[in-house]
């Protein structure tokens, strides 16, 4: 239901702008940056084989692999551990305040000579962030009762969530603000769209990795089966 409420109101609004919302004839239209799709992907190339542009493509593909277990992992092993995943949805809400102003704060930081310094400040305590996570997670069926968790382990957990959201968001703000600042004016909005699609790629490829070493990773042990491994899938349903 929720879902076919949003869809519906995002296909009335967006054909509503279709259909009401006029361009302005009169500006005069500037240059295109590029004639066509072969154009833009020769234009991307000879961007991405710059030095530095290379060399920026590295660091931000690299630098979220220390975050991606705790960033990806975390709420499926709290489910696992008992916790309710209403109750961790229902965590998510304090953060939407939140995510609205850390930008905001975040971004008088970033607006000076050198964004990236607040990138690299945020990365250590992200990093031990992760140690927290797997901390909570430890935590959960030491606190767990007949009655489900205490309030306080909620209370630890939305605090551990509100300090990982302000890292994530210097992070973000930072990689924004400097992939602002580098692109050339003559080509933004195709200079822009490559640095923050690498980015992005950057920080869900080392999510997808971490999800499929879950289980190779995970130490198992047989109940009631002497002599059995439970190391494989298959071995896990024998």
């Amino acid at each position: 239901d929720f879902l076919f409420f949003w869809g519906a109101v995002f296909l009335v609004t967006t054909t509503l702008v279709a259909f009401l919302k006029k361009e302005n004839q009169e500006l005069i239209p500037a240059k295109e940056e590029t004639k066509g799709i072969t154009d833009t992907y020769k234009l991307l190339f000879s961007i991405i084989k710059m030095p530095a542009v290379l060399t920026f493509c590295l660091l931000i593909l690299t630098s979220k692999v220390g975050f991606s277990a705790a960033d990806a992992v975390t709420g499926l092993k709290l489910v696992e551990e008992g916790v309710p995943k209403e109750h961790l949805a229902l965590l998510a809400v304090p953060m939407v305040p939140l995510q609205i102003i850390l930008p905001l704060v975040i971004s008088k930081y970033t607006a000076g000579p050198q964004p990236l310094n607040t990138f690299y400040k945020a990365m250590p305590y992200r990093l031990l962030l992760g140690l927290e996570f797997a901390f909570l997670v430890w935590w959960a069926p030491k606190v767990k009762h007949e009655g489900g968790f205490p309030v306080y382990y909620y209370a630890v957990v939305v605090l551990s969530y509100a300090l990982h959201q302000i890292t994530l968001y210097s992070m973000y703000v930072a990689i924004m603000a400097f992939n602002a600042k580098v692109s050339d004016p003559l080509i933004g909005g195709t200079y822009m769209t490559l640095l923050n699609t690498v980015s992005n790629l950057g920080g869900n490829w080392p999510s997808t990795v971490a999800l499929w070493l879950v289980d190779p990773l995970t130490v198992k042990e047989c109940a009631g089966a002497q002599g059995h491994t439970c190391a494989t899938t298959a071995a896990a349903e024998v």
